[in-house]
């Protein structure tokens, strides 16, 4: 779950679900994948009204034409309903480069630019939710799991989503918000390490946001050099994992002295 912000707020409904064998003639039966789209819907739908609302490629300015109509559209089954069309059409590329094209279908209405505009903005927060599965795809690498019993597996996948949203919120937060401090995402023990791992003192106060997601970045390859960009969500979770580590030693020291 994402605001219009782009902030991840984390996973709200999750099932785990595998599809079945096809059968002698090609069938598969059980549940489609668009079922469980429908059911993540309504989830979605169930949580809306209680949300408060709050205000590889070069980076580059785009300006786009915004164009809304009422459509009717077929629903595959002989019938037909109606929908909002929205395209957003970028104008002014660069040479060379291909413009970017949005072709929106929405059950909401876009009868004023701020609606159209609104509805632009919520499509642009999906790009939120693209890094979360990436984080959880190919940073914590969940399909390489090799666990024997569903059990352990769906264990696993719980708390490998409750990492990948904290990525995802890290890279996003420190990006967005880098001037604010560590200490509101990330734990003293959490923060102090990065900088005890690079072999760095510590700052004696919690450092900005930014600061912090680069110190953490730089522990898994990332070079922070004046010319870089900001960190990905890969070099985070490197450097997050070693991270982890650490602050599992320092408490079990903690736990140890006490006894």
């Amino acid at each position: 779950m994402v605001t219009p912000q782009r902030e991840p707020l984390g996973v709200i409904d999750a099932w785990i679900w595998a599809r079945e064998f096809k059968d002698a003639e090609g069938q598969r039966p059980g549940l489609i994948k668009s079922t469980r789209r429908t059911e993540g819907y309504e989830r979605v739908a169930e949580m809306a009204a209680t949300l408060p609302r709050r205000a590889g490629h070069a980076e580059r300015q785009v300006r786009q034409r915004l164009f809304a109509a009422r459509v009717t559209v077929s629903d595959g089954q002989g019938g037909r309903f109606a929908a909002t069309c929205v395209i957003a059409q970028e104008f002014g590329a660069p040479h060379g480069v291909k413009p970017i094209e949005w072709r929106l279908l929405t059950n909401r209405t876009a009868a004023t630019l701020e609606s159209a505009v609104e509805l632009i903005d919520w499509y642009r927060a999906r790009w939120e939710i693209e890094i979360y599965f990436h984080a959880i795809k190919n940073s914590c690498r969940v399909e390489a799991l090799q666990l024997v019993h569903i059990d352990r597996l769906e264990l696993a996948l719980a708390v490998y989503m409750a990492v990948a949203w904290r990525l995802a919120r890290l890279l996003r937060l420190g990006r967005t918000y880098p001037d604010g401090s560590a200490d509101a995402l990330l734990s003293e023990d959490e923060w102090r390490g990065a900088y005890i791992l690079a072999k760095k003192k510590p700052p004696p106060k919690p450092p900005t946001l930014r600061e912090a997601v680069r110190q953490i970045a730089m522990l898994g390859g990332f070079l922070g050099r004046r010319c870089d960009s900001e960190p990905g969500v890969k070099t985070i979770w490197l450097g997050f994992q070693r991270i982890m580590g650490f602050v599992q030693g320092i408490e079990f020291m903690r736990t140890f002295q006490t006894k």
